[in-house]
C-alpha cells in the first residue's frame, strides 16, 4: 500500500510509478525507465519506406499495426501517428520524449534493401509518437503514455506500486482511480498539504504530488 503523507506528517517513501501504454501500434510493452521519462517499447521491428530522407523523421507518419509499421504519408488512409520527436541509441537512455507522446516506437538496428543514406543499414533509435486523431493517452488524464504528468490519475496495484489510469474511469474492474497529480515540484517538502501519494515524474520537477479522489 502506497505510503501517504497528511498535514503535520512527515513525507514517506514515493511508490514506484508504471504507466499504461498505448498499445495500438506496440508489442513489449515495459515499465518507465529509470528516470521516470521514457518507455522503451519495442515494435518488431519498424520497417523503413522511401518517403524521406531519414526514416520516420520528425513531421513524417507511420501505419497502423503492431508489426512492421511503416512511413507512410500522413494524409493517406493508411497513416496512424505522427512523430513528434526522434532520437538515435535506446529509448531508456536518451533524452524523454514530449510529455503528451501517445507512445514510444523503438526502432531496431536493420539492415534494409532500401535505408535512409544509403549504407545498407537504419540504425537504432527511437520515434515519440502522436496519434492523428483522439482519444489521446498521452494528454492529461489520459490514463496512458510514457510518461506521467500533472492531471494524470493513478490507482494502487499494491507493494507500494500505482498505475496510471484515466481520470474518468469510474466503470469498475479495478480500473477506479485513486489519486491525481496537481503538481509537480523538486521536493516533496514543496507539495500541498493535500498531498497523499508521491509519485516519481523525473524531470527537472520529478516529485509529483498526488491527491487522494
Amino acid at each position: 500500500m502506497p505510503e501517504r503523507g497528511t498535514a503535520g506528517v512527515h513525507a514517506l517513501p514515493c511508490a514506484v510509478l508504471f504507466s499504461v501504454l498505448c498499445a495500438g501500434v506496440l508489442t513489449g510493452c515495459h515499465g518507465p525507465s529509470g528516470e521516470g521519462g521514457v518507455t522503451d517499447s519495442a515494435a518488431a521491428g519498424a520497417r523503413p519506406s522511401e518517403a524521406g530522407a531519414v526514416f520516420l523523421a520528425v513531421g513524417e507518419c507511420s501505419s497502423f499495426g503492431a508489426v512492421d509499421p511503416t512511413e507512410v504519408p500522413c494524409d493517406s488512409a493508411r497513416a496512424a501517428a505522427r512523430v513528434v520527436a526522434r532520437q538515435d541509441g535506446r529509448a531508456s537512455d536518451g533524452p524523454p520524449c514530449p510529455a503528451t507522446t501517445d507512445f514510444v516506437l523503438h526502432i531496431s538496428e536493420r539492415r534494409p534493401s532500401a535505408d535512409e543514406d544509403g549504407d545498407g543499414t537504419v540504425p537504432r533509435g527511437y520515434a515519440c509518437m502522436r496519434g492523428l486523431r483522439p482519444p489521446h493517452p498521452g494528454d492529461p488524464g489520459g490514463g496512458g503514455g510514457p510518461r506521467t504528468i500533472v492531471g494524470d490519475c493513478v490507482r494502487e496495484m499494491g507493494g507500494g506500486r500505482v498505475r496510471e489510469t484515466a481520470c474518468d474511469d469510474g466503470g469498475g474492474g479495478g480500473r477506479v482511480p485513486r489519486f491525481k497529480v496537481v503538481d509537480a515540484v523538486a521536493d516533496r517538502a514543496d507539495c500541498p498539504a493535500s498531498t497523499g501519494l508521491y509519485v516519481h515524474l523525473g524531470g527537472e520537477r520529478p516529485v509529483g504530488c498526488a491527491r487522494p479522489l
